[in-house]
């Protein structure tokens, strides 16, 4: 991607060097597996923010003498720039519908750290919390993403970013919070598909977001979209289902397939128009 002379983001709480310290728990290798699953199986935050409290004991906040590489660095100011960048489209889109963006919070964190749904290790992945409207990431999972999936390019790792706001965005419009209050009164083979489709808009917004930072800022070079459709296709649920347990579980799915979240990222980035993302009126068979 092409971010030279874009601007940072000032909506970033860096708690870097403030370190959330969980008890005893996983060991480094299943702690990022547990964790690229969570990410990308469709977690509700909450559910897997507790889910790794558990496991590890809830968590502490300290000082630490943490001392970024200069690679991390770069990293941090690339989500800052992106965070910008769906600021400045998401503005933009809210006020055509007549309505005002107000952008998210986005912290960056080591380890562990406290949001507004709970206590949250690495393990859990970026995510976003509605409770207090904000996106938590820990960089080193990009590295993770590369290493385990073979998912690479910083148009990859603004997918991710971006696909978290879009959660941002489906919680303004309150589709996140229709669709939650819907998902605690049916079954869980319906609550999965519900989230399916929040996790596929999800994916949509993010094509929406690159369309129209393009359109704006022509940010994206050869190779940028085919970055995206690579991660898109390795977080589809069979796909990670069967790389971690040799075969995959339809009823299960909560993110949806591979092809579903290529399909519907593709879609975005093609139309660039927020109106066409409707994955709540198809059969759920038709997504």
């Amino acid at each position: 991607m092409n971010l030279e002379g874009r601007r940072e983001s000032t909506n970033v709480d860096d708690r870097r060097g403030k370190k959330a310290v969980a008890g005893v728990g996983l060991g480094l290798g299943g702690t990022i597996i547990i964790g690229l699953i969570a990410l990308m199986m469709g977690r509700n935050p909450a559910e897997v923010i507790k889910t790794v409290n558990t496991m590890n004991g809830g968590a502490t906040t300290k000082e630490t003498n943490y001392q970024p590489s200069a690679e991390e660095e770069e990293l941090a100011t690339f989500t800052k720039k992106i965070l910008a960048g769906t600021e400045d489209v998401w503005t933009a889109e809210f006020k055509k519908m007549g309505k005002e963006y107000i952008p998210p919070k986005l912290v960056m964190f080591t380890g562990a750290v406290q949001s507004g749904c709970g206590n949250a290790s690495s393990s859990t992945g970026p995510f976003y919390c509605s409770a207090d409207q904000t996106v938590y990431i820990d960089l080193s999972f990009f590295a993770n993403m590369k290493q385990m999936l073979g998912a690479d390019g910083d148009f990859a790792y603004a997918y991710v970013i971006a696909h978290e706001v879009g959660h941002h965005v489906q919680y303004l419009l309150g589709t996140l919070q229709q669709a939650h209050n819907l998902m605690n009164r049916v079954s869980k083979t319906e609550s999965n598909q519900i989230s399916v489709r929040l996790e596929l808009q999800a994916d949509f917004y993010a094509g929406v977001w690159a369309y129209n930072d393009n359109k704006m800022f022509n940010s994206l070079e050869d190779g940028d979209i085919d970055e995206g459709l690579n991660v898109a296709a390795k977080i589809g649920d069979d796909y990670l289902q069967k790389k971690a347990q040799g075969y995959a579980v339809p009823e299960s799915f909560n993110h949806g397939t591979s092809e579903q979240r290529a399909r519907w990222l593709k879609k975005g980035v093609h139309t660039g128009d927020i109106r066409q993302g409707d994955t709540f009126s198809p059969a759920y068979s038709q997504l």
